[in-house]
């Protein structure tokens, strides 16, 4: 199952897509949407539509994963974060693709297992779980791969329903481990 996460925001919209079958994960591709300096901010939505467009296109996902809201200080940081995360999830729709939603906290306390997690800490998980060499860069697209990775990782997720029931069809052919010492991956 491919799961592309979504970490919006006005100067920089990371992304990144991982492909998983429950309990591995693999990074498909990883990146952040960026409009050049000076750029008018419509102009801005205009990258970010037209990349991710693209990159859903490219790559067929199974679902979308894009970080809810959170609340903010600065009322015009806010508004422009809402028009960016619009313009993503127009994006998801007209690529006809589910979007699950998941608040920062409950994104980094999947990661991390804690929800007040420092970029650093989301990174070097992401870079943990999904075996690469380095943490993704910029944080922007680690954050878009911690949201993709919270949804493998939500037991009410719908990889979670997929796997239960590919687990079911294993189960009947070989025998589950009942102990981590007969475990045998």
């Amino acid at each position: 199952m491919k799961i592309f996460g979504i970490d919006p925001g006005s100067e920089r919209t990371g992304y990144g897509c991982i492909e998983t079958d429950g309990s591995r994960h693999r990074l498909v591709v990883c990146g952040a949407l960026t409009a050049p300096a000076h750029t008018s901010f419509p102009d801005r939505l205009l990258v970010i539509h037209a990349g991710l467009t693209t990159l859903l296109a490219e790559h067929r996902p199974d679902c979308i994963v894009v970080e809810n809201v959170f609340h903010a200080k600065n009322v015009r940081s806010a508004l422009k974060l809402g028009h960016a995360r619009g313009v993503a999830l127009l994006a998801a729709s007209q690529a006809g693709l589910a979007v699950i939603e998941y608040a920062p906290a409950e994104i980094k306390r999947a990661v991390v297992g804690y929800g007040r997690a420092e970029k650093h800490q989301v990174g070097q998980m992401i870079k943990l779980l999904l075996g690469l060499e380095s943490v993704p860069a910029p944080h922007d697209a680690a954050d878009a791969l911690a949201a993709a990775v919270c949804h493998v990782h939500s037991s009410h997720g719908a990889v979670a329903n997929a796997m239960r029931s590919d687990s079911q069809l294993r189960s009947r052919s070989s025998p589950v481990p009942r102990t981590w010492r007969a475990y045998r991956p």
